[in-house]
């Protein structure tokens, strides 16, 4: 396992351990989170952790284009019941995928630290928000790293107050993703919600040849 420096490298994606493992230590500055994105890496542990770097194979990754709606979601899109904003509240939706109850977690890994470090992204452009709205409330959002010159949106975390309402999230930045030509969007690793959705693990070799 590979100790980070100060020195703002990281070690080829390769090099990680069986579970994804590829480094440890280093902060979250702007510049290391961005080198991270991308090398094909992004942090992940818990608050009083070290900063763990993870680089998983295979990865969870969907084509915009080929983000599965199904017919039930179809007509929930048609009724309108929901309204989708980006970059409104970046903050509000961070802190909600922060503080939302997930089953079979005890805590959160989006940390202190963590909320700080991808605000300053946000606030130089590298980070986007999605915000769903019922009612002027918002009830559902997902946040991630918008790697533009790549084609990819790195998605990091989502979360729903309401049923369907971060799937409507997701499907609307699918849909918008897709106009403007992006090639992928990086899921990082396999959930049952995800594959819902049409995201399919692909091996690392093959996702870090969008990064190249």
């Amino acid at each position: 396992m590979h100790i980070l420096t100060d020195h703002i490298a990281f070690p080829h994606p390769s090099h990680a351990e069986e579970d994804g493992l590829l480094a440890v230590g280093g902060d979250l500055q702007p510049d290391r989170l961005m080198l991270a994105y991308y090398s094909g890496i992004f942090p992940w542990f818990n608050e009083g952790q070290m900063a763990l770097w993870w680089s998983p194979d295979p990865r969870m990754v969907v084509k915009p284009q080929e983000v599965y709606v199904s017919k039930s979601m179809r007509k929930v899109l048609r009724d309108n019941s929901f309204k989708v904003t980006y970059n409104q509240c970046f903050l509000e939706v961070i802190l909600a995928c922060k503080r939302i109850k997930r089953e079979g977690q005890h805590d959160t890994w989006i940390t202190n630290a963590m909320v700080e470090a991808y605000l300053k992204l946000y606030e130089m452009g590298h980070c986007i928000s999605v915000e769903v709205w019922q009612e002027d409330q918002l009830v559902g959002g997902l946040y991630g790293i918008d790697l533009k010159d790549k084609g990819i949106f790195c998605g990091e975390s989502m979360f729903a107050k309401v049923s369907n309402a971060s799937k409507v999230g997701f499907i609307t930045l699918s849909r918008k993703l897709t106009q403007q030509n992006y090639r992928l969007i990086d899921c990082q690793t396999y959930t049952n919600h995800l594959a819902s959705l049409g995201a399919k693990e692909i091996p690392r070799e093959d996702f870090l040849k969008y990064l190249s």
